[in-house]
């Protein structure tokens, strides 16, 4: 006996799968890609805090003064540091920071941060830094320092509130200020847009050794904390 039914499916029930299909694939991917930004944003965090015990540990050899070196910013654009004429004649020569705690770290993968893609605009004083390739690929690091304390060589028991002082942070978007007073993170610098880092979080490690994840109007108030 032949069965009236039509073998397979037809062409209704195959848009429908699809649309189904579709529908699921635009919910779920989403929430796997958030997962896994989430997941490095971990991984950045736990590097920061074993980067927080290099310096301790540098710090603890050095008479309590952080470490006289720079980060890959300060190279690319050493005019910010025009105020400060004593230290700018030695950024051409000055070991960057990670350089400096190599010793004290079990992996140089340590200053690699999972989010460092080369796809994030990176910009110092308005000036474009190459970022076609990963931060860390091409200057060993992901992350830059508050060189500030280098400039005016300052020990860890010259800051008052080191659990509020941001010592070492991600390196993305606009970071340094093109002028006194200017706020590298205000709304203004970030209308170029700001980066897809961390889910728009900022991984920041403070004096006293703590890392946690920040929002960039958070990061930028920082800033502000005199040494």
């Amino acid at each position: 006996m032949k069965s009236d039914s039509p073998l397979g499916f037809t062409l209704i029930e195959l848009l429908v799968v699809i649309a189904i299909i579709a529908i699921l694939a635009a919910i779920l991917f989403p929430v796997f890609a958030n997962a896994r930004k989430k997941a490095g944003e971990t991984t950045c965090i736990s590097n920061m805090r074993q980067a927080g015990m290099a310096f301790t540990m540098y710090c603890e050899d050095y008479d309590g003064i952080y470490p006289f070196a720079i980060d890959p910013a300060d190279r690319v654009t050493p005019d910010i540091w025009d105020s400060f004429p004593d230290f700018q004649k030695y950024l051409a020569t000055l070991p960057y920071v990670h350089e400096v705690l190599q010793p004290y770290v079990k992996s140089k993968n340590l200053f690699h941060c999972p989010a460092d893609n080369g796809l994030i605009w990176q910009e110092f004083a308005h000036r474009k830094m190459n970022c076609t390739e990963p931060l860390f690929k091409k200057y060993g690091t992901s992350y830059l320092y508050r060189t500030e304390v280098a400039a005016r060589v300052v020990g860890e028991s010259a800051i008052s509130q080191p659990a509020q002082f941001n010592l070492y942070m991600d390196a993305s978007g606009s970071w340094h200020g093109t002028g006194p007073g200017d706020n590298s993170y205000s709304d203004e610098e970030w209308s170029f847009g700001v980066p897809d880092l961390h889910l728009r979080r900022f991984n920041t490690l403070f004096g006293d050794g703590h890392a946690k994840s920040l929002r960039y109007h958070q990061l930028a108030d920082l800033w502000q904390m005199p040494l």
